[in-house]
């Protein structure tokens, strides 16, 4: 079930429809900010520590329907219901696949994608729900500090075209550290795991969150 409505949009993304799905998790939402001539739906989620307003999703909702792509901002159950704690990552799983119907129904191949958690959901679910690719914003390839705990089997056996794209600087995974894999990896240069760079960097905060539009933009439209 459904539910749609007009509201403003984030920041320079101009108006938005948002729409509510109810999904075994609970209710979540999807913001969509809609191409004039759409070829694919990007749908991307947020992490345990932010909204669907972080910086790169926000740029991405702004930047990306000029190339053709239509984006959807997804809220998961407990970010809708305003609870702090995300809950345990099956149940982020429940709530993705129950807002599934609603990215497809446009009827255009569904890159699935998303933050930090967002990114490793995403990566879990795609083989299974006919994702048309994989977008891993952030990455939490470990926990910071402790690289023995690794998450790269989500990432490797994502199953589908995925693009990776990580913060020189992110404290949960370094470019570097990742594995070799059927994936394609863009660094951006000084960025933590928000892609905030720090003023001494020799790239402005405008400029790191271009490599993320224009390596996104690049890659979707490189999919067939």
């Amino acid at each position: 079930m459904t539910q749609r409505k007009q509201a403003a949009g984030g920041q320079a993304t101009g108006s938005a429809e948002t729409e509510t799905v109810e999904t075994e998790a609970g209710t979540a939402r999807i913001t969509w900010h809609r191409a004039p001539r759409p070829r694919l739906v990007l749908a991307v989620s947020h992490g345990v520590g932010g909204g669907i307003e972080a910086r790169d999703l926000t740029a991405l909702a702004a930047v990306l329907p000029g190339h053709g792509v239509t984006v959807a901002r997804v809220e998961q159950p407990w970010r809708v219901a305003g609870r702090k704690l995300a809950p345990a990552p099956k149940t982020l799983d429940t709530g993705w696949r129950g807002l599934w119907p609603a990215l497809t129904a446009p009827g255009l191949p569904v890159v699935a994608g998303g933050r930090s958690a967002g990114a490793r959901v995403a990566c879990r679910t795609a083989a299974e729900l006919g994702a048309h690719a994989v977008l891993a914003l952030s990455f939490p390839l470990h926990p910071p500090g402790k690289p023995d705990r690794s998450r790269a089997g989500e990432l490797l056996g994502a199953g589908v075209p995925t693009l990776v794209v990580q913060g020189g600087n992110d404290p949960f995974g370094r470019p570097e550290e990742f594995p070799e894999g059927p994936y394609r990896l863009v660094e951006v240069p000084y960025g933590d795991h928000g892609f905030a760079v720090p003023k001494r960097a020799e790239i402005s905060q405008e400029e790191a969150v271009e490599v993320v539009t224009d390596a996104v933009a690049e890659w979707t439209g490189s999919l067939g």
